[in-house]
């Protein structure tokens, strides 16, 4: 297979750029560097490919580039990025594909469980609608502008991925020093939702739906079995043989983080990755403590 990733330099592009070259499958990586080989090609959301012409012939799109949403927090000059970053970078990329003569069979377009914003204990599927805060709005201009490619004949999958499980990027890596030095605990009252998946099973779940051409729409990356940060934070200690009795109270997190703490840390989202098991995917890490403990057994990337 001949397939585009951008973003491949980050924590799931790179690993699923390992995954495909051991494939032997051959890759175009766009990105914002200037390119260094032929397999890379120059792309940025304000400007779209500098090479529009190397996208002819391909088999499949996938499209994971966007500002990360980590920071001490939320500017406005951080939001207006995000968005840029987001809607506007995939609004460029299905404008190129709409162009081309040959276009790809499959656009895979990134989006989050960042979707369904703050739910409490309500039980979200695909099939839910989208929540009210930031996040939700962000992904729901993102998932929009990818929607577009279907206009333009495209098979369009969506990935609302949960937390990625790696100690080389993402929540988790941000978590372990603090629960290394045994001052790790629960974040407000511990009773959100955290709805999570491993990396190795988010690459195997990309691969299923572009190799399943059935699948259109949304669909929820995340273990079959969401946990509340106090089972979360439980785990992680267990599995670090470190304390976890130092908890963050919610009146602090809104005040050192704001806008960004409220949204990414307590905020909850109980969700169940519906479609994928209606599909027969097979998960290798449905549990929380057997993910955490192969994370960190990793070699890094």
């Amino acid at each position: 297979m001949r397939i585009l990733i951008t973003g491949a330099s980050g924590l799931i592009g790179k690993a699923l750029t390992k995954s495909f070259d051991d494939k032997g499958f051959e890759l175009l990586l766009a990105g914002r560097s200037e390119p260094k080989d032929d397999r890379q090609t120059k792309w940025t959301a304000e400007d779209g490919f500098a090479e529009p012409e190397r996208l002819e012939g391909l088999d499949a799109v996938i499209h994971l580039a966007g500002e990360s949403v980590s920071a001490l927090r939320w500017t406005d000059e951080k939001k207006a990025a995000i968005r840029n970053s987001r809607v506007n970078g995939t609004r460029s990329v299905v404008d190129a594909l709409s162009r081309l003569k040959k276009r790809p069979k499959v656009f895979i377009s990134g989006s989050a469980t960042g979707f369904y914003g703050d739910r409490d204990d309500e039980i979200l599927t695909e099939s839910s609608v989208a929540g009210d805060n930031f996040l939700a709005e962000i992904c729901r201009e993102w998932e929009a502008e990818s929607r577009r490619a279907e206009d333009a004949g495209i098979r369009t999958v969506l990935l609302r991925t949960g937390i990625v499980l790696s100690k080389d990027g993402g929540a988790l890596a941000t978590m372990l020093l603090p629960f290394k030095l045994g001052v790790g605990g629960v974040v407000g009252d511990g009773k959100q939702w955290m709805s999570w998946i491993s990396l190795d099973d988010e690459i195997r779940a990309i691969e299923f739906v572009l190799e399943h051409e059935e699948v259109r729409g949304a669909v929820n990356l995340t273990s079959p079995n969401p946990v509340t940060n106090q089972e979360f934070t439980a785990a992680l200690g267990e599995v670090l043989y470190r304390p976890t009795f130092i908890p963050l109270p919610e009146f602090a997190v809104s005040m050192l983080l704001g806008e960004m703490g409220d949204e990414l840390l307590l905020s909850s989202a109980r969700v169940e990755p519906a479609r994928l098991e209606q599909l027969g995917f097979e998960w290798h890490f449905p549990e929380l403590k057997a993910a955490l403990e192969h994370a960190l057994s990793s070699p890094s990337a």
